[in-house]
């Protein structure tokens, strides 16, 4: 197993235990610690990319393993933050469904794609995308936290609505990359058949 991979692989093994410490309300500080792993987690999404373009490491356990990594952490930890009520409902849950949504349809459409050989390439929006959730999901961890030890007006606002405002961006960029990704490859959905004809 190369470099990339072994680093998605901590990725996926940095989830669960991001996720026990966010809802262990018996270990102190525990949703820093969440806070301090997802960060850790986002950090090896960069660099497993990064290494395996830069070294021609790319494989396809790789392939297999980055997105399900990247999208386990990321959907993990929105799903704290929307079910404990961090983020006000309803919002939480539609920005949830909103991500879910869009992973599903691009891999059901790069599922096809690759039926048909055709190689669907990442857009900017993913990237950008998945950027912001990188910085709205930490920030909005740490005011989860900070909800439990402090009652200073002025730094959970801070952390709310920065939080909230990168959530918003994410979303904004969650709901372009799905559109794109679409657009870009209406071929994917003509029938062969249906062409000839």
């Amino acid at each position: 197993m190369n470099t990339p991979n072994k680093l998605s692989l901590t990725r996926l093994l940095i989830t669960p235990i991001m996720m026990f410490f966010y809802l262990a309300t018996f270990v102190p500080y525990g949703k820093f610690i969440a806070c301090f792993l997802f960060v850790i987690g986002a950090i090896t999404d960069f660099l497993d990319g990064y290494i395996a373009r830069k070294f021609n490491l790319v494989t396809d356990m790789g392939k297999f393993l980055d997105p399900i990594a990247d999208k386990l952490l990321i959907t993990s930890a929105l799903i704290l933050v929307a079910c404990d009520g961090t983020i006000i409902s309803p919002f939480g849950v539609i920005a949830l469904v909103i991500v879910v949504a869009r992973d599903l349809t691009v891999d059901m459409l790069r599922m096809v794609a690759g039926s048909k050989g055709i190689i669907i390439a990442a857009n900017k929006f993913g990237k950008y995308k998945t950027f912001s959730q990188d910085i709205a999901l930490p920030i909005l961890i740490v005011y989860a936290a900070l909800l439990q030890i402090t009652a200073n007006e002025t730094l959970l606002a801070v952390f709310k609505w920065s939080g909230y405002a990168f959530l918003a961006i994410s979303i904004v960029l969650t709901l372009l990359s799905m559109i794109v990704y679409i657009a870009k490859n209406t071929v994917v959905f003509v029938d062969k058949k249906n062409k000839k004809e």
